[in-house]
């Protein structure tokens, strides 16, 4: 592992609890890592650790096989080889492109230094710009001359910090496909902070799930989205809620009963005997719920959200359990109205009642 965290702990001044809490991850030269995670969960927390910026209470870093940080051990930032892309980016407004992205290599011989120079604005497509002054620049450009900064003396590991929070929706989610692209040419080990799952799942080899200072899973998007190990992990990755499930055993098969009737053939079902009386929550993500005007169980629109080629429904059973549903935009139903439903649950994520 180029990175190795284990058991991080960061305790700021005067608050009872710890900022962050036993945090371990690992991240292998030339993977992309993403933490993600509500507002105040200790994503950039962990992210200025790793970059020295904070100092550990507890638990160690290792960058390269070096211990660089731990309760004893704090290497200072600038003899860690880290490169940092900040929100703001944080160019130089006087200095053009090219004397942007040289500053961090301004003790390269000159011919050394332009070469490198060269080298980083053709991997991120800014080499024509480079007489250009960042007020010349769009937002996305001046993301790639604080990228292109980043890169130029050649990190060990590049961290990046919502690079993308000051850019429209649509700009953000077409540069998250561009910096992995880049990221993965200059075969850099990079990890990103973000509080967007699109950017997470466009950017990220592996991704970890933050929540109240507490690392709650570190793995890929698929097993993030399918086998969630916690709750709150569940809840927060993709549109779902839980409902009540009662599985049990009718010979040789499984069956999972709920209030949409009982789900049969399901894919890495637990057996009855998981939980007491076979009782537990299932999740029920919005891909689960199909729209089916011929089916027996109804629901009524509560809201709707608009997303161009479908609607994200928010629907209410009769005995008030809420569901969200994607139907397709032409299916157009008013809040109020009742529409048939049934469930199209391949794969079961359970977890006990709470």
């Amino acid at each position: 592992m180029l990175l190795n965290i284990s058991r991080l702990c960061i305790q700021y001044p005067g608050r009872a609890s710890p900022a962050v809490a036993n945090v371990s991850l690992g991240l292998r030269a030339g993977d992309l890592g993403v933490l993600i995670g509500p507002s105040g969960c200790g994503k950039t927390t962990v992210l200025r650790a790793v970059a020295g910026l904070e100092r550990a209470a507890g638990g160690t870093i290792h960058l390269g096989g070096e211990l660089v940080s731990s309760a004893a051990v704090h290497l200072a930032p600038e003899n860690r080889r880290i490169g940092m892309v900040f929100q703001d980016y944080a160019l130089f407004p006087h200095l053009d492109v090219e004397h942007n992205v040289g500053f961090g290599i301004h003790r390269l011989p000159a011919q050394e230094r332009e070469a490198r120079v060269s080298e980083v604005l053709s991997l991120v497509g800014l080499l024509e710009s480079r007489h250009r002054y960042p007020h010349e620049l769009s937002g996305g450009q001046q993301q790639r001359v604080a990228l292109a900064r980043a890169l130029a003396p050649r990190p060990r590991l590049l961290l990046l910090d919502e690079p993308f929070s000051s850019l429209d929706v649509e700009l953000r989610e077409r540069l998250s496909h561009e910096l992995r692209a880049i990221l993965k040419a200059a075969q850099a080990t990079a990890l990103f902070v973000t509080h967007d799952q699109f950017e997470a799942f466009a950017m990220g080899d592996v991704i970890g799930v933050m929540h109240e200072g507490s690392l709650q899973q570190w793995d890929d998007a698929y097993s993030l989205y399918h086998r969630p190990a916690t709750r709150f992990v569940a809840e927060f990755i993709g549109h779902g809620v839980f409902a009540p499930a009662t599985i049990s055993q009718h010979g040789e098969s499984v069956v999972v009963q709920t209030a949409l009737g009982d789900l049969v053939n399901v894919q890495e079902c637990p057996l009855p005997s998981a939980y007491p009386k076979g009782v537990c929550d299932i999740l029920l993500r919005a891909d689960d719920i199909v729209h089916d005007d011929t089916a027996p169980v109804k629901a009524e629109v509560m809201r709707k959200a608009f997303r161009g080629s479908e609607f994200l429904y928010t629907l209410r059973l009769r005995d008030g359990q809420t569901l969200l549903a994607h139907v397709p935009s032409h299916h157009d139903h008013k809040i109020g109205e009742w529409i048939g439903i049934r469930a199209d649950v391949d794969h079961l994520v359970t977890f006990a009642q709470k």
